[in-house]
């Protein structure tokens, strides 16, 4: 799986034509880091911007780096299944790693929830809890001892299953699956996004206050954003080697 993974809806063809989609076709990462240490913008450090943040931004943006928070709200059974179709569905599958579920664990802890509900659905954590359960529940039914300790086609498969509402029994009888799935992935886009290393990846500038962007015409951009230096487009690729 690769950047067009990271996606909220349905998970894409993890096999197309021309076998899965495959990050190290990007660039190696040559300044500062990104997951996996390759991406389309391999001269570009976020980071190198950061005299031009004020006070209270900086120290939000290094706290992300340096301050990884430590699991308080899920098991450690529920961690290690959610931190596994994490890596899954946000094509993590080597070091370095965005600790997306750490982030998601420290939020559920201290209650910092969406604002909105399903009518249908439990509340966020709860939802949580159930898609960790059902995680280990489908694993276990096609043989692991739990989602963490299958292999990656295994995990990828369940996902997919996931993805589809094709998982049925368990803890997925308690939660309407289809929003579950957008649950999580909502809360999993939003900690990955929400990463220095995932704006070093897409090339992103970081926060523009209290600098602000001055070039706002089509096909301009500011002197410190990031310069692609991989002209394959992702989305006709995509569609060419089936991975939709």
């Amino acid at each position: 799986m690769g950047e067009g993974a990271r996606d909220a809806g349905h998970l894409p063809n993890l096999r197309g034509a021309d076998g899965p989609a495959d990050p190290y076709r990007l660039p190696r990462q040559r300044r500062g880091q990104t997951p996996q240490m390759h991406g389309r913008y391999p001269d570009y450090d976020v980071l190198d911007e950061i005299a031009d943040w004020d006070d209270l931004t900086r120290g939000v943006v290094l706290r992300r780096l340096h301050d990884v928070p430590s699991r308080r709200f899920f098991t450690e059974a529920e961690w290690d299944a959610l931190a596994a179709f994490c890596d899954v569905v946000l094509a993590q599958d080597s070091d370095p790693r965005i600790p997306v579920v750490a982030y998601i664990d420290e939020k559920l802890h201290a209650g910092r929830l969406d604002g909105y509900q399903y009518a249908d659905m439990p509340d966020d954590r709860e939802t949580w809890r159930l898609v960790a359960r059902g995680l280990d529940q489908v694993a276990q039914s096609k043989g692991p001892a739990s989602y963490a300790l299958a292999s990656a086609e295994v995990r990828h498969e369940i996902a997919g299953e996931f993805s589809e509402a094709k998982v049925t029994g368990g803890a997925w009888d308690q939660v309407n699956v289809v929003r579950a799935f957008g649950v999580v992935m909502r809360s999993a886009l939003a900690a990955f996004y929400s990463h220095p290393w995932a704006w070093n990846e897409i090339g992103f500038g970081g926060p523009a206050y209290p600098r602000g962007y001055a070039r706002l015409g089509i096909g301009m951009s500011e002197s410190w954003e990031g310069v692609e230096a991989f002209d394959i487009d992702p989305v006709p690729d995509v569609k060419q080697r089936g991975l939709e």
